[in-house]
């Protein structure tokens, strides 16, 4: 029987934007008692003033310091103005401006007003008709009121502490992976001045290599390394990194040939030592990021989006941060409209142009959270990659292929936060562990046992009683492989598997080990 589609309901024509209407309670105290308290931030102190619903400014433009001080007194003047005025109900606009708003919108709402924000395309739209080629701090103050006025007074939900730090985290770590982009550029290139040719002796990528950094620092030129031979090359390394004798003898064949160093090669070797000291710091700071946005992520219903093949810990934990709570989001067309993820359109008359380029005004970290998750599905998971496949098969856009897998995993994605588990849906197939990743995931970044298994116990509350029964039988059958028996496949640290996965199914409520005696470890 063939499945029929529900017709799309049309889109309800609205004049004001949905979080920023406020006819009603204007309706229910009157406009003359309504009123709107315009604020325009600035770093180190902003300016405000406030109207009546039809513009009388009843506080005349005042400046306002950044202080607890002048924020407690300027709340007094509001209040009493409130009283003198009889205005029964108010609301504050405040131009949103990068961070320097937040202080303001703290205060604001500590004190019990509905605080809401105005987009600074809203106040330049409704400022330049009225002060074309005039913007000085009043005008904006005018501008931020007519928005309010009209519904761009936006309502910013409240984030839980969670979300917060998950969010500053990703930023964090996205900002050092960034930097360390450009270091190993500089680190590769100041290589290649002391030793030409040493980087493509490694089939893999030269950082991917534990020794290609460490004999380059030990060394600094292909002179160094022929007086050493192989011995001196091995001790030269640090203690308990491993080495392949393989990768030596090719490292001692590139010597014998290779030309020397570019002068003057003393500083060339200071800058190599600068730069790799940087760029090793760098490196323990985002595996440390990501301890911690891993902590975050089990707290939240995000970590069930480790069921799917082609999501980590990592890409998880970013999307969560930049979209936040799953409540906040009506379906996933919201979610992927607030990405931008959808065609701009022009509109006049008979001319219709539906299927425009992607909307340039949108949330550009979260559509690049989504979009790198889509990346992942196509190269790792077989339903997504059949699909991504098929469509560039029919001769689609690369593009159009990311942002369609994009939209089918919101879609998914919405399915998986709101219910209370996994769903069993063709993208979760083969059914991977949520608890085998994070187990993987710790111990790849070598983190303490404790707070390991203390996730686990997190991310068990975030599943229905079914998943975490899948969860015990899938962690079940990893005793029966053979790597487990001696440790895991991968390394991930001195910890055998095996001595591991008893103590998660511990924590999902199954049973395997019968206890021995008071006192007296399992047999």
């Amino acid at each position: 029987m063939a499945r029929t589609r529900r017709p799309r309901q049309a889109r309800r024509f609205c004049v004001q934007k949905p979080t920023g209407s406020r006819t009603p309670r204007v309706q229910a105290v009157g406009p003359e008692h309504f009123g709107v308290v315009s604020i325009d931030c600035a770093k180190a102190r902003s300016k405000f003033c406030l109207c009546d619903f039809y513009g009388q400014v009843l506080i005349a433009p005042t400046f306002l310091e950044h202080t607890q001080a002048a924020f407690r007194a300027a709340l007094d003047q509001l209040r009493a103005a409130l009283r003198q005025h009889d205005l029964r109900d108010v609301v504050v606009a405040i131009a949103s401006t990068g961070t320097y708003h937040r202080p303001v919108q703290h205060a604001c709402r500590a004190a019990g007003f509905d605080t809401r924000l105005v987009h600074p395309f809203a106040s330049k739209h409704f400022r330049q008709p009225a002060d074309p080629g005039n913007k000085t701090d009043d005008t904006d103050l005018a501008a931020i009121f007519r928005a309010a006025v009209n519904g761009f007074g936006l309502v910013q939900p409240c984030w839980p502490a969670p979300y917060l730090e998950l969010q500053q985290l990703c930023r964090q770590r996205r900002d050092l992976v960034h930097k360390t982009t450009a270091l190993r550029c500089q680190i590769q290139e100041t290589v290649h001045q002391l030793l030409p040719g040493y980087t493509a002796l490694f089939a893999a990528h030269f950082f991917d290599t534990p020794v290609a950094l460490p004999l380059a620092r030990a060394t600094g030129s292909a002179q160094a390394i022929r007086d050493a031979g192989r011995a001196g090359l091995r001790r030269l390394l640090p203690a308990g990194l491993p080495c392949k004798l393989t990768t030596l003898a090719k490292v001692l064949d590139w010597a014998r040939t290779a030309p020397p160093p570019q002068e003057p090669s003393a500083l060339y070797r200071e800058s190599l030592d600068r730069l790799a000291d940087d760029f090793l710091q760098k490196t323990r700071e985002i595996r440390g990021l990501e301890q911690r946005g891993a902590r975050l992520l089990a707290q939240t219903p995000f970590v069930r989006l480790l069921a799917l093949p082609g999501i980590c810990v990592v890409s998880a934990a970013e999307l969560a941060g930049e979209q936040g709570p799953p409540e906040h989001y009506a379906n996933a067309n919201h979610l992927t409209g607030r990405a931008g993820l959808c065609p701009s359109r022009y509109q006049s008359d008979r001319v219709d142009r539906a299927a425009g380029p992607l909307r340039r005004r949108a949330h550009r970290r979260l559509r690049a959270a989504l979009l790198q998750i889509a990346d992942n599905l196509v190269r790792h998971n077989h339903h997504f990659g059949a699909r991504a496949a098929r469509w560039q098969h029919q001769g689609q856009d690369p593009r159009w292929v990311r942002v369609k897998v994009a939209k089918g995993f919101s879609r998914l994605l919405f399915v998986l936060l709101r219910g209370p588990g996994v769903v069993p849906h063709p993208a979760c197939q083969p059914r991977h562990s949520i608890c085998d990743k994070l187990l993987g995931f710790h111990f790849d970044h070598r983190t303490d046992l404790a707070m390991a298994l203390e996730d686990i116990d997190h991310a068990t509350r975030q599943l229905s009683g079914r998943t975490c029964r899948e969860e015990a039988e899938l962690l079940g059958q990893q005793l029966d492989r053979p790597r487990s028996r001696h440790g895991c496949g991968r390394h991930r640290g001195p910890v055998p598997l095996a001595q591991l996965i008893p103590l998660v199914l511990a924590r999902l409520g199954v049973r395997l080990l019968p206890s021995g005696a008071e006192g007296e470890g399992p047999s």
